[in-house]
Parts: structure tokens; C-alpha cells; sequence
């Protein structure tokens, strides 16, 4: 099985190069549980394929994203990043965001940001 960095660092580089939706079908478990702050948290696949398919297409201007930060450890990524966007639901964003993934069997099966609002 790949090591932890190498899988990390593949869906970082998918991010990275704006192929958000491809890296979610590839790195992605089909019971992935997912969850911005202290929102519910969104169960399967399905439901957040479309979660992430409805923040992609309601990007209207993408100024830039960064990588800033990656540990990896026993099972577990965090990477921090910068982003710098307008989206049509939620206006004007630059802010950094942590995410915490949790990996089994090559495959994220939880993830969670902490952002600010």
C-alpha cells in the first residue's frame, strides 16, 4: 500500500491544480464523514460529492490557494491552507483553513476544516 506522505501529497497536488472534484472521486472512502467547524457533519460519499460539486460551481473568482503547512503521522493528515476566492453563496473569502483526514485503507473516511466564518 502507498505510504501516507505519497497519498497526502497526491491529493494536495490535485487541490493545487484546481482538480478539486477528481481528487474527491480518487482519495475519497464511500462512507467518508466530513464536516466544516461545528456544522453537521455530512455522511457518504453521495451527500458530499455534492456538497463539493455545489462550492466548485458556485466559485466565480479564484485568486489563489496555498499549501502552506502538512503533518502526517499514524493514520492522520493535517495540512493547512490559504485560500483566496469569491463564491457566489458566500461572497469575498481569504482566509487560512486547517483539515484533519482521517485515512483507512488508503482512502480518507473522516475529514474535518476549522476555518473562521
Amino acid at each position: 500500500m502507498t505510504d501516507l506522505k505519497t497519498l497526502v501529497d497526491g491529493l494536495n497536488q490535485q487541490i493545487l491544480e484546481g482538480k478539486i472534484l477528481e481528487a474527491f472521486e480518487e482519495y475519497y472512502a464511500e462512507d467518508v464523514v466530513m464536516q466544516d467547524n461545528d456544522w453537521p457533519a455530512r455522511v457518504g460519499k453521495e451527500v458530499n460529492r455534492q456538497y463539493e460539486a455545489d462550492f466548485v460551481n458556485g466559485i466565480t473568482e479564484f485568486r489563489g490557494a496555498k499549501l502552506l503547512n502538512t503533518l502526517v503521522s499514524d493514520g492522520i493528515t493535517v495540512c493547512e491552507w490559504w485560500f483566496d476566492y469569491t463564491h457566489q453563496q458566500f461572497g469575498t473569502r481569504t482566509y487560512t483553513q486547517i483539515c484533519v483526514q482521517r485515512w483507512k485503507n488508503g482512502k480518507i473516511v473522516e475529514e474535518k476544516f476549522y476555518y473562521n466564518n
